[in-house]
């Protein structure tokens, strides 16, 4: 029996939970809307500007403004669309998010992991790992849905949320979101199917969509793991996954109406690795893709360029932050080896950086003989990458220095391969 939901639309009306979704909107941060008004413009008037809205949402008067288009581009290749709304717009849909997700999470698949309070990328990985690993499902279906944010149906979106909520009032708002139109440069753009990406709400929407499809999975047997739309099946045979990619594809195809990516997705064996959430996950061990590797140390050589004016703490004290939100998301790898050699690169160009702001080979001397260091020192050249790495620069900038006395965060310190509860 499906618990069903009439009277909600009463809780919309209340002006302490639009100010707690107005801060909830607020410690997300985000770019303006259409309209131009940042978080803190909206902050700068917030009792009248709670109250206009609540008096919109009383007498049924309000109307999101359209989305603001912004492309983003992808590292394969291709663009992805985000719909920024108006931080008014924002508030509205947090405080119509903090009523629905209650009654729709607790019955979500318990492998769905994606934008869901209390869920997290590691738990997602560490399950996708114990299927391989524990229950020796190592034939895995790698699902790819072409832009299924943007193409998700209107009709079966309202239908979804209908099967629990009765209140046709939060059900028009609702409606009201998804039809609210796109501004792009060419102007204003009716939107007929789609919740776009960026929306407070739309996370929600995806997962209550894509739930009839995580239900029919389950209800044949088959084991996924799914984080938003990257969807994993894992399968104890090839035959078997075979068998689910098409169930699978005819399911989301036919009955949500959505794209298969053909081209992109595919069926793959642990022993090969299979591409999941930024990691690579093997029969025994997981690794980070090297495509991240890849656009992290693109993001460090960026802010350690050579000829960068700015003095080397305020470039650590800016590097900290990328490194630190690398070692925590990665450090659910089996990376410990790999954090090492990425250490060594970047303290040899932070070597690079302050050999390169001494300018001459004087400067080096003189720091090495106020380390206590005595004798003739050979001269270098200062902006040679080669040298950063010479016994000087070490005795000049050792580990010491750079992580002690400068702070730079370690890489190597961080505990790798954590084990994390599903």
């Amino acid at each position: 029996m499906v618990d069903v939901w009439y009277s909600l639309y009463d809780r919309m009306l209340s002006r302490e939970n639009l100010v707690k979704a107005f801060y909830k909107v607020k410690s997300s941060k985000g770019a303006a809307g259409i309209d131009g008004q940042s978080i803190d413009d909206f902050a700068g008037s917030l009792a009248t500007n709670i109250d206009h809205l609540l008096t919109e949402l009383q007498d049924k008067s309000y109307q999101p403004l359209a989305v603001r288009r912004v492309e983003i581009p992808k590292p394969n290749g291709g663009k992805r669309l985000l719909g920024i709304p108006a931080v008014r717009d924002r508030v509205v849909q947090q405080a119509l998010l903090d009523i629905l997700q209650p009654i729709f999470d607790r019955d979500f698949h318990p492998s769905s992991y994606g934008y869901r309070p209390g869920r997290s990328c590691h738990q997602a990985i560490s399950k996708a790992t114990m299927f391989i690993r524990t229950y020796e499902r190592k034939w895995v279906v790698d699902m790819d849905l072409s832009k299924c944010f943007d193409t998700l149906n209107h009709d079966l979106i309202l239908a979804s949320f209908r099967r629990r909520v009765s209140d046709g009032s939060i059900l028009g708002l609702l409606e009201k979101f998804l039809k609210s139109g796109v501004l792009t440069g060419d102007g204003w753009q009716a939107s007929e199917v789609g919740s776009p990406q960026g929306g407070v709400i739309s996370p929600l929407i995806a997962n209550v969509y894509l739930d009839s499809f995580d239900q029919f999975m389950k209800n044949r047997g088959h084991r996924i793991v799914r984080y938003a739309d990257d969807i994993l099946i894992l399968c104890q045979s090839k035959s078997a996954a075979e068998n689910a990619l098409n169930q699978a594809s005819r399911y989301l195809e036919e009955e949500l109406l959505l794209t298969v990516n053909q081209e992109k997705t595919h069926i793959s064996h642990s022993l090969k690795g299979i591409k999941f959430l930024g990691v690579c996950i093997h029969s025994v061990m997981t690794r980070i893709q090297r495509g991240k590797v890849r656009a992290f140390k693109a993001k460090v050589k960026a802010m350690t360029r050579r000829n960068s004016p700015v003095n080397l703490e305020k470039v650590i004290a800016d590097l900290n932050r990328l490194l630190r939100g690398f070692a925590n998301y990665f450090r659910i790898a089996n990376c410990k080896g790999e954090f090492s050699r990425l250490m060594r690169w970047i303290r040899r160009r932070l070597r690079a950086v302050q050999l390169k702001l001494w300018k001459k080979p004087c400067r080096l001397h003189r720091r090495l003989r106020q380390l206590g260091y005595r004798g003739e020192f050979k001269s270098i050249k200062m902006n040679s990458w080669a040298n950063a790495a010479s016994p000087l620069s070490h005795y000049a900038l050792p580990n010491s220095c750079l992580h002690g006395e400068m702070g730079l965060f370690d890489l190597a310190s961080v505990q790798a391969g954590i084990s994390v509860s599903v």
